[in-house]
């Protein structure tokens, strides 16, 4: 069973809210991550969304794009990103670790993999019994969220992380039509993430109204937990969130936090703001 799936449930018995930070593999330093997920443990964090760096993001606002760009540019790809995964286990076999990113490191992976795993390369669309989801599985990953991949074409990609105890996340939106809830809600697994904005991450002000009138509409269609980002920022934004949604995710504040920060004080930046929130989440 992936660990999504206790962690929601034991936070749920105890009336708390999950707090999902967002981090860029290899941001600010190429080595630093591993440590930088701890200290995010540490500080309160129930689930880490580990970033795959991309060159052509859509979703990501500017903030993002540059940790993936920096990340890049340090040779970070999917290869490093699950050696990185398979690291943090070595002392975390708890936390659940969920590697969000897009299709082109999925499938690109799978070319350069399969082969040597006496596998077609390429079976479809959303790489199917993968090498990708085969490795992810064995570094302790928990859970996917391919932006690009739309809930349509991913039935095997679902079944096939299923069958590895992982879970599909999707993306809902403002925008997001019943039907397409309704899509997400039949092959969703581990937590929905809803972007309360329209924009990239990192983009307009964050208006929690309108997040609690949708939520309703989301679980009309959705069984697992519902997490929302985009805009939240500090303390008091999470706890408005939290007030009505099942977890809260934070990104684009992290990465500026510690971006340009001296490699030692990286991990206690990251720890500090992480308590702070889960203090706001708690109270």
């Amino acid at each position: 069973m992936s660990r999504l799936n206790p962690t929601f449930a034991n936070l749920e018995a105890q009336g708390r809210k999950a707090l999902i930070p967002f981090v860029t593999a290899g941001f600010p330093y190429p080595d630093i991550t591993p440590r930088l997920m701890h200290a995010l443990v540490a500080g309160g964090a129930d689930v880490i969304e580990l970033g795959v760096p991309f060159s052509d993001p859509s979703a990501d606002g500017p903030v993002i794009q540059k940790a993936g760009d920096r990340a890049l540019a340090a040779g970070i790809g999917m290869t490093q990103v699950l050696a990185m995964v398979r690291q943090f286990r070595q002392q975390d076999n708890t936390t659940p670790v969920v590697l969000m990113g897009y299709a082109n490191p999925v499938e690109r992976y799978n070319q350069l993999h399969s082969a040597s795993k006496n596998e077609a390369a390429g079976a479809d669309k959303t790489g199917a019994s993968s090498a990708f989801v085969q490795d992810a599985a064995a570094a302790g990953v928990d859970g996917v969220l391919v932006v690009d991949y739309p809930p349509e074409e991913c039935e095997a990609f679902a079944a096939d992380l299923a069958a590895r105890d992982m879970s599909l996340i999707f993306l809902l939106a403002p925008t997001s039509t019943d039907e397409r809830m309704a899509q997400v809600g039949r092959i969703a697994s581990g937590y929905v993430y809803y972007v309360s904005l329209k924009g990239v991450t990192g983009s307009g002000a964050l208006d929690t109204d309108a997040v609690a009138r949708m939520l309703p509409r989301i679980r009309a269609h959705v069984t697992c937990p519902v997490g929302v980002g985009f805009g939240i920022r500090d303390g008091a934004t999470a706890k408005a969130i939290g007030a009505v949604a099942d977890a809260v995710v934070i990104g684009s504040r992290l990465i500026q936090l510690i971006d340009a920060q001296p490699h030692e004080k990286v991990a206690g930046m990251a720890q500090n703001f992480m308590r702070e929130i889960r203090s706001a989440l708690d109270s």
